[in-house]
């Protein structure tokens, strides 16, 4: 285990922190727009996100960085800014952390299948590898390769921020299937934790995709084969038909959230927090009831 996976756990489950899309779109993030370029263009409105999970009580706070990979940022025409935003990215949650919280740095799916053809697997773990080396060098304590569903990318990222010498987890976005236990591309719990683990992960786990009850049986199976922490953060609720149309209602309060993120925990959980739908509020419920 990674010394500083050590560190944080000496004194039980850690809290790490919520959602960042909607807190950035609460502070004017237009819908559509690349959250990761505000780490260059508006800097003190993504390091006000940061510092409100530090004052809720996280222990571990990620970065503004999950669509930050070389090829994700083609879809907005940035490629050849992916270095300085994610570096402008870990630097933002350094400052907001200061010496109460370890900074996890985020990278998210590049958006293209390599089973598909779309892009071959030099072409993302390069991507990833730059990515990665990036947040090193701004200061990352770890990374997170989170909301995952192609086991086959996921394994990539880690190999390439492995490379860092920084502790790397690895979190997959469970959803689909008939009991919503599998990825998008049909990866179960157990196949996860298995590949991604012996890989090298230092930690594996579920974010988005279900709330704290489904994710529940989630890290229960991830726990029973591995030997690695567990990180889980689900989401306040899932999306709702209004209307004949989907939207992202959630309606899981902060208490309620609290409540069933306690049981993850009990269930195994080493890192504990929140996805799509939660804040700071969610968070500072869940610190009060840990503490």
């Amino acid at each position: 285990m990674h010394d500083i996976i050590k560190e944080l756990l000496a004194n039980g489950p850690v809290i790490t922190d919520g959602a960042w899309g909607t807190q950035l779109q609460m502070r004017g993030l237009p819908i559509g727009e690349c959250p990761d370029l505000w780490n260059l263009s508006q800097p003190d409105r993504v390091e006000e996100v940061a510092f409100a999970y530090v004052e809720a009580g996280s222990r571990i706070i990620l970065t503004n960085t999950f669509g930050a990979s070389r090829i994700a940022l083609a879809r907005h025409d940035m490629s050849d800014q992916a270095f300085a935003i994610n570096r402008a990215g870990v630097e933002i949650s350094c400052r907001a952390a200061g010496n109460r919280a370890k900074v996890f740095a985020s990278m998210g799916p590049c958006g293209k299948m390599v089973a598909m053809g779309d892009v071959t697997e030099e072409a993302v773990f390069d991507a990833f590898l730059e990515q990665a080396k990036a947040l090193q060098d701004g200061g990352a304590d770890g990374i997170v390769i989170e909301t995952m569903s192609d086991l086959d990318e996921a394994r990539i990222a880690l190999l390439a921020a492995k490379s860092t010498g920084l502790p790397v987890v690895a979190s997959m976005a469970f959803d689909s299937g008939k009991a919503s236990d599998r990825t998008m591309m049909g990866v179960t719990p157990e196949q996860a934790a298995k590949v991604l683990s012996e890989a090298g992960a230092d930690a594996v786990g579920a974010n988005c995709g279900r709330g704290p009850a489904g994710l529940l049986p989630i890290c229960e199976r991830m726990k029973a084969v591995c030997n690695v922490p567990i990180w889980i953060k689900p989401n306040a609720g899932l999306p709702e038909m209004v209307e004949g149309h989907t939207v992202c209602i959630y309606r899981t309060t902060p208490d309620e959230f609290a409540e069933e993120a306690l049981k993850v925990v009990d269930a195994g959980a080493s890192f504990i927090g929140g996805c799509c739908g939660t804040g700071p509020v969610f968070i500072r419920a869940l610190a009060e009831r840990m503490a």
